[in-house]
């Protein structure tokens, strides 16, 4: 039997153990195999295809449910009013910090839910893409605190998703280069009336300021990616070690300086990293969201999903 924790501020959860999770499968098949797993799996992360069957294959049987009843209720709303539009894309946001497995959990949702006959055709963009350029950064002289909420432009982004939202065909987002570490000038990724558009990024769940919207408010549901912080600083120092091994040794990389330092150099300059940023920036801004998710994936020591909470209310 599932218990049920109430968190500080009121809102109530039901928290599952990894097994009771498992239990929630049902008869969801996996459409996934391990070379497919290996495309999606993020830089450093273990995740398997054991992680797929017991936590990814009952949040798709759970999204699948929840999307059916959106579209459910859309289609009563819509018969009220005598439209004969088509459903508004379901949104899906995914939070949590730097190096927590948040991208890997966003790619492996991209693939699994369009698998599903009911939504064929899902997007996802990433808030990166609405990063402020280095230039702007650097003209604000916020360059350092980048990834920080005042580092997006969260206009453009909370346009993008209610353009989407509203069923506009051809929205057209920036995009984001992780080699150059920038906006790419003149590019651009266009999302087309999805069956569902799925939003990840750092801040997603952040709340909006006076008088204004939040792209949280276009969502139709949110999962946070949690675990400890000692767990995640260990996981960004060892990615960054992996990193300057591959990514950073492109000449094209905008960290191909970091490449030619030594083992302890290199410890020592991503701790610093990690502490005066990341680790700032999750306590300050993205931790604190943490409550407003409608589902919790905690993870352990091993990156594995050890328990999960889903939201009651």
């Amino acid at each position: 039997m599932a218990t049920l924790a109430v968190v500080a501020d009121g809102d109530a959860y039901v928290e599952l153990s990894r097994e009771q999770w498992r239990d929630l499968r049902k008869n969801t098949p996996l459409t996934l195999t391990e070379a497919e797993l290996e495309e999606l799996r993020g830089v450093h992360d273990p995740i398997d295809l054991s992680e797929v069957t017991d936590i990814y294959l009952p949040l798709t049987r759970l999204l699948n449910l929840h999307f059916t009843g959106s579209r459910q209720r859309g289609a009563a709303v819509g018969a009220f009013l005598g439209e004969q539009d088509a459903p508004p894309p379901y949104v899906l946001g995914i939070a949590g910090s730097v190096a927590v497995g948040k991208s890997t959990t966003a790619r492996l949702l991209h693939t699994l839910l369009a698998r599903w006959p009911e939504h064929p055709r899902v997007d996802l963009i990433t808030t990166d893409s609405f990063l402020y350029p280095n230039k702007v950064l650097e003209e604000r002289g916020i360059m350092h605190r980048k990834g920080f909420p005042e580092s997006y432009d969260r206009r453009a982004l909370v346009s993008f998703v209610a353009d989407v939202k509203a069923g506009r065909p051809s929205v057209e987002a920036p995009v984001y280069s992780h080699l150059e570490y920038d906006i790419v000038p003149g590019a651009a990724q266009t999302v087309d009336r999805p069956d569902i558009l799925i939003v990840e990024g750092l801040n997603v769940l952040q709340p909006a300021p006076p008088d204004a919207l939040a792209v949280y408010d276009y969502f139709d549901f949110s999962i946070y990616v949690d675990a400890r912080i000692e767990d995640i600083r260990t996981w960004y120092v060892e990615r960054f070690h992996k990193l300057r091994r591959t990514a950073f040794s492109d000449p094209k990389s905008y960290f191909r300086h970091i490449a030619a330092l030594s083992q302890e150099e290199a410890t020592t300059f991503a701790e610093n990293v990690w502490r005066e940023i990341n680790e700032r920036n999750l306590v300050e801004n993205i931790a604190p969201t943490r409550h407003r998710a409608g589902l919790i994936l905690h993870k352990g020591s091993d990156h594995s999903v050890a328990r999960v909470r889903l939201r009651r209310t």
